[in-house]
């Protein structure tokens, strides 16, 4: 599972010119999911994505979390994260996972926010989307279930 965190004043997505989802302070999120995923990867990468202490406090340092800055998610499903690039120009997405099973563990992180009590809004899984943002910082993170050892 990968996370593409960016922590942003405000962010929106739109499906077809309307805007489905937007919020203020906090962080809009790009989600990609592989086969491998499942629910304790997902509760995983939830309490490590909500715990980032990533916002600026008074002095300037990196040091407040999502909870601390009053913040809320915009979480995006973005099967593209899986793209393998090694071989011609255009990228193979072999390693994403099928819609089903990525469409499910996607509405499961959208309500394991939510039950954390974070504002949370969302794009639509599958849809063609136009997500906008202002990058505060800029400061984007990215979180990889392979690379934090939570695929074990």
């Amino acid at each position: 599972m990968r996370f593409v965190i960016q922590c942003v004043s405000e962010s929106a997505v739109r499906v077809d010119g309307k805007v489905i989802g937007e919020i203020g302070k906090g962080f809009c999120v790009l989600l990609g999911i592989s086969d491998a995923d499942n629910e304790r990867v997902a509760d995983k990468m939830v309490q490590k994505m909500l715990k980032l202490r990533i916002f600026a406090d008074e002095q300037g340092k990196t040091n407040l979390s999502l909870s601390d800055v009053s913040g809320a998610l915009l979480l995006i499903s973005q099967f593209t994260l899986y793209a393998d690039c090694k071989g011609q120009n255009r990228p193979s997405f072999f390693r994403a996972g099928k819609p089903e099973h990525a469409n499910a563990l996607y509405e499961y992180i959208i309500h394991r926010c939510r039950e954390e009590g974070f504002e949370t809004a969302c794009g639509i899984f599958g849809a063609d989307m136009k997500v906008s943002l202002v990058n505060d910082g800029p400061f984007t993170i990215i979180l990889d279930s392979a690379e934090l050892g939570f695929d074990n």
